[in-house]
């Protein structure tokens, strides 16, 4: 059976993912690091759809945390197979000159460090030339990495650039391995990420003229997983509505 480990899979997207990837026969594993009362509200729903499903508590920024959500996973649903990392933080907007190093720096760790170390883990799992049966991984950057994220948040755009980077290189390092690596970039999702009154302002500037769904979003990521997309890797799949 194929087995989905979802990294943020509690809330937005992620969630989205989580419960399209069971309607699409996949076992899941819905990582979540402080609201275990959503990631165990996501599970429910994918069991009573008839899949197995677990939640895994785990700080993605830290690499035993990493390990372990990867560890718990095989020891509960078998091997992963597919991975998608949507675990991912912005902190308080702001010009980049008025941001705390905190804020900088905590991105940085979830989004970019997070992301290079939970890349790692999946391939040396998924690699053939580890002993593994290959798979497909999709990354979560964002369309800020392409716009910048002036006056809001510009290392956070940075972060996510730095996961385009590491899909390019790391889908033509295992292309061999049976492993497919790709990316999506949302723009603007309507998700309880979006502070008030921030769609309002910038839907207008979308040529849609309206934000995407979580739900949208998670049709590109489970497109990108499947064998529709077998030869397809190292592919950035844009989902903006024209942004």
């Amino acid at each position: 059976m194929p087995v989905l480990l979802v990294a943020g899979g509690s809330r937005g997207i992620g969630a989205a993912t989580a419960r399209l990837g069971a309607k699409h026969g996949y076992d899941v594993a819905v990582n979540f690091n402080t609201n275990g009362q959503a990631a165990a509200a996501v599970v429910k729903e994918i069991q009573a759809a008839g899949r197995r499903a677990i939640a895994i508590k785990g700080d993605l920024g830290k690499e035993a945390d990493i390990e372990h959500v990867f560890d718990e996973t095989a020891k509960a649903l078998g091997p992963v197979t597919h991975f998608v990392h949507s675990s991912g933080i912005i902190g308080p907007f702001s010009r980049l000159d008025e941001a705390s190093t905190d804020t900088i720096r905590a991105a940085l760790d979830v989004n970019t460090l997070g992301a290079l170390l939970c890349l790692r883990a999946a391939i040396r799992r998924m690699s053939t030339k580890h002993g593994g049966k290959g798979g497909s991984i999709v990354m979560l950057s964002s369309m800020a990495a392409t716009i910048g994220g002036a006056t809001e948040c510009i290392w956070y755009a940075a972060s996510k650039g730095a996961v385009d980077t590491m899909v390019i290189g790391a889908a033509r390092e295992v292309a061999k391995e049976g492993i497919r690596i790709n990316a999506v970039s949302p723009g603007m999702i309507d998700t309880d990420i979006q502070p008030p009154g921030r769609i309002e302002k910038f839907a207008p500037t979308i040529p849609m003229a309206r934000p995407g769904t979580a739900a949208e979003t998670a049709e590109g990521i489970l497109y990108l997983l499947s064998d529709a997309a077998g030869y397809v890797t190292g592919a950035n799949l844009r989902v903006s509505g024209g942004r």
